[in-house]
């Protein structure tokens, strides 16, 4: 395989990154003689023209693995996986729909997988990962709209804040400081965190991680 260094000569020659990683992944399909489909997001490289939403698990995204996965003939799948994570309801959409498709599922992480992405790795028979990559903790990613435009938060921040809020409130003269955060959350939200820290705790599965 080459090195990121190699990847970026290529580009640098007029290469498309699409036929590179094409490339790349049917050579991989070659080896490994199994289903393999990607799923990933370019969220490590900030792009400010690409919002918040559209880096993160999403809903639609099952019509797009569904897509993706239509006529594939079980009982392997490798599922490439790189992603901040997102929705645990579409996470869990995801897995149930691969589940009823595929017998034996490979979830191949070559960087990161994080959140509810943490979780569709754990819902695999086998995590495969090289040494540089890692999983990030299950904590659920929330959508919400801020004056600066939308972002992601974590729902166990959103609940220290809310906790750490109700203490300092006590005293009148530092509730100013804290009305613009709050005024940003909406009041279902604090209940959305809650319930999804308990899916996401009750919901993390276990796999055996492979690293090479």
């Amino acid at each position: 395989m080459p090195t990121w260094s190699g990847i970026l000569q290529r580009l640098a020659a007029g290469e498309h990154p699409d036929a590179i990683r094409r490339e790349y992944l049917h050579a991989l399909q070659q080896h490994t003689q199994r289903n393999l489909i990607l799923y990933a997001t370019k969220f490590t490289q900030h792009d400010p023209n690409i919002p918040p939403q559209f880096q993160t698990i999403v809903e639609e995204d099952l019509q797009g693995v569904m897509d993706v996965v239509h006529g594939l003939a079980g009982p392997d799948l490798d599922l490439v996986l790189h992603s901040p994570g997102g929705s645990l309801e579409a996470a869990e959409a995801l897995v149930v729909y691969l589940r009823s498709k595929f017998s034996n599922i490979r979830a191949i992480v070559p960087q990161l997988a994080m959140s509810a992405a943490t979780m569709i790795a754990c819902a695999a028979d086998t995590i495969l990962m090289g040494k540089h990559s890692f999983l990030g903790p299950t904590d659920p990613q929330f959508l919400i709209a801020t004056p600066t435009g939308p972002r992601m938060v974590a729902a166990q921040a959103v609940l220290e804040q809310f906790e750490e809020a109700k203490r300092e409130c006590q005293d009148p003269k530092k509730l100013a400081a804290w009305t613009p955060m709050l005024s940003q959350y909406g009041p279902e939200l604090l209940v959305r965190c809650r319930n999804g820290s308990r899916f996401s705790e009750a919901g993390a599965g276990l796999a055996v991680a492979v690293h090479v």
